[in-house]
């Protein structure tokens, strides 16, 4: 019965922490995706009056910064996973090489939670038997990290990736179906402004942040950064 138990709670952890990332990397990819294409097209919007230009110019940024999104989650997906194998490796010497002292780390953390003399030495005694699972103890609780999915990395590139060329077909897709690029701006404008409100505010749900506010602070940037690309299109044209 216990088995079970610990099995169901593993299992929600992990489904929880995977949906937690898939969240995090949605929230990257569609936040850059949906304000750097807007920002693009209104400043081409400025500069050039056929929409095919920014069609074009658009598509490129958009396969651009998709991949270097992408590859950016993958660093940080490895760097998280060379991190923790580096802090594993030096764990298993610590426990081969130093074990007094990681015996004195491991019941000060059993004193800190509480338990009593007794209980804290039964309980490292234990836990000490196997090695193994006394590093995976050790990286838990006194450093503070879980072992990531071996698979984060590609699936952090996949999933930023793809948010980012989903947001960024938002603000490009009225130019496909305009001549004239202000046309297109305006639509594109309208489209773009509603879904980053959208955007905000479910972001802002999601991260305890007051919805009404965050949604327009994510607006309100995307609104800034569209502007100035126009402003200083026009400026220079």
């Amino acid at each position: 019965m216990d088995t079970h138990l610990h099995h169901n709670t593993h299992q929600h952890t992990e489904e929880h922490l995977e949906s937690s990332d898939f969240l995090r990397d949605v929230v990257i990819g569609m936040s850059d995706g949906l304000t750097v294409p807007f920002a693009l097209a209104a400043g081409l919007s400025g500069a050039v009056a056929s929409s095919n230009i920014i069609v074009i110019a658009g598509i490129a940024e958009i396969a651009a910064g998709s991949i270097a999104m992408g590859l950016g989650g993958y660093l940080s997906g490895k760097t998280e996973q060379d991190h923790y194998t580096n802090e594993e490796k030096r764990e298993h010497f610590e426990v081969e090489n130093l074990r007094e002292r990681e015996i004195e780390e491991t019941k000060e953390f059993f004193a800190n939670i509480g338990l009593s003399k007794e209980v804290q030495e039964q309980a490292t005694e234990e836990i000490a038997r196997d090695k193994d699972r006394w590093v995976s103890f050790m990286m838990k609780y006194e450093l503070g990290l879980d072992k990531p999915d071996p698979k984060r990395a590609t699936k952090s590139a996949l999933n930023i990736g793809i948010s980012y060329i989903v947001g960024g077909i938002i603000p490009l897709s009225p130019y496909f179906f305009t001549e004239n690029a202000i046309d297109g701006l305006k639509y594109s404008a309208i489209a773009t402004l509603i879904c980053l409100f959208i955007f905000g505010y479910v972001k802002s749900k999601m991260t305890g942040v007051k919805p009404l506010w965050g949604a327009l602070r994510v607006t309100l940037i995307g609104a800034t950064a569209a502007a100035a690309a126009f402003g200083v299109a026009k400026l220079f044209d």
